[in-house]
């Protein structure tokens, strides 16, 4: 054989082994040395883990377990009987933000963890219909992470029990609704 086609030969060699290279390559490059500046969700996204099935105690008395809520995506947050300002701006944002999803709002349900001691007044609960009210343990409200207090967020609790996303203090709604329209639209289950 002449040196023509065995360079022929060896050059296509060379040109698959690159070929079936680059892309794995390339891969392991923008992995470990591109980091993307920005992402796309507004909450901050929590590792998820699995709340404890507690058993909590609705303000009628009736016992509720979180098992319950498994198959919905549940809108939760974390605050006193009291319910301040603040408080009473997060119940409205859960309420919305449910209603924004319109035909995917049955797939959302809120809860409110109550903290503490004391009933939460008739008009703050009478105003979120649908929602449910919970006296929340110890041991429960330690599973919700914060850099500040739980009480300043909004958390996302997934189909299977996850906690898995927290909303800033003070949210923008409209970048909450986006989030979780993004989240029922890419979700199969719930």
């Amino acid at each position: 054989m002449s040196d023509a086609p065995r360079r022929r030969n060896l050059v296509s060699l060379w040109l698959i082994a690159v070929l079936t290279t680059a892309p794995v390559a390339a891969s392991y490059l923008i992995y470990y040395f591109w980091q993307p500046g920005r992402t796309v969700n507004y909450g901050d996204l929590i590792g998820p883990h699995v709340l404890p099935d507690a058993t909590l105690k609705l303000m009628d008395g009736t016992a509720f377990r979180l098992s319950e809520l498994r198959g919905k995506w549940v809108l939760a947050m974390i605050d006193d009987a009291s319910c301040d300002a603040r408080c009473e701006k997060k119940l409205i944002y859960m309420r919305q933000l449910r209603l924004t999803q319109g035909k995917n709002s049955d797939r959302i349900e809120r809860l409110w963890l109550v903290r503490g001691e004391g009933i939460p007044a008739a008009a703050a609960t009478a105003r979120e219909d649908g929602a449910r009210v919970a006296r929340a343990d110890v041991a429960l409200l330690r599973q919700f992470p914060a850099p500040g207090a739980a009480p300043e967020h909004i958390y996302v609790i997934d189909p299977l029990g996850n906690l898995m996303m927290r909303f800033p203090r003070d949210p923008d709604p409209r970048l909450m609704i986006k989030d979780l329209a993004r989240l029922l639209k890419a979700s199969q289950v719930g």
